[in-house]
């Protein structure tokens, strides 16, 4: 595998509003042990979509990965748009997601909502895998990539459900 696509619930979609909550740290733990995971098995670059929550958690841990393995980081925003509206705190996470290896916009704008059923083919068809922080029990809008996802033959995902999550704090 050569490029893992990490996405995940939102911090709101978890009920995190704060940086500082406890939570973070067992889920960034559970991120480290599954992306040196992936180093192990050689790969090369893990692809960011920008959206705060469990992404820009799963960037944090990556960056600091940097030092001690080989490989690179991409953000293929949807629209270069994004995050314009946010806070001055989210607007720094922003930045973040811009100061990677490489980085991109899929569309300048929103236009119309066959953008996103676009934007998830292409990010599909240009990872070899991907890393997902999402629970069918619990839906939300990434239903609609998971779909894309599942239709791609031989495309692994690795899931972070509350379930694993739970017996990674077990033997934390």
């Amino acid at each position: 595998m050569n490029a893992i696509l990490v996405t995940g619930y939102r911090g709101f979609e978890l009920s995190i509003f704060q940086d500082k909550d406890p939570r973070i740290d067992v889920i960034k733990a559970a991120i480290r042990k599954d992306l040196i995971h992936y180093l192990e098995e050689g790969v090369e670059w893990f692809i960011f979509t920008g959206n705060l929550g469990f992404e820009y958690w799963a960037l944090q841990v990556a960056k600091k990965l940097q030092a001690d393995y080989p490989f690179q980081i991409a953000t293929l925003f949807t629209f270069e748009t994004q995050g314009q509206q946010w806070n001055e705190a989210n607007q720094a996470k922003l930045a973040d997601f811009k100061q990677v290896d490489f980085v991109k916009y899929a569309y300048e704008s929103y236009e119309n909502p066959s953008q996103f059923r676009q934007y998830n083919h292409f990010l599909v068809q240009n990872t070899q895998g991907a890393y997902l922080f999402y629970d069918t029990e619990n839906e939300t809008q990434l239903k609609y990539l998971l779909k894309v996802m599942q239709e791609q033959a031989d495309y692994p995902i690795t899931f972070l459900t509350f379930e694993r999550l739970n017996e990674f704090l077990e033997d934390w």
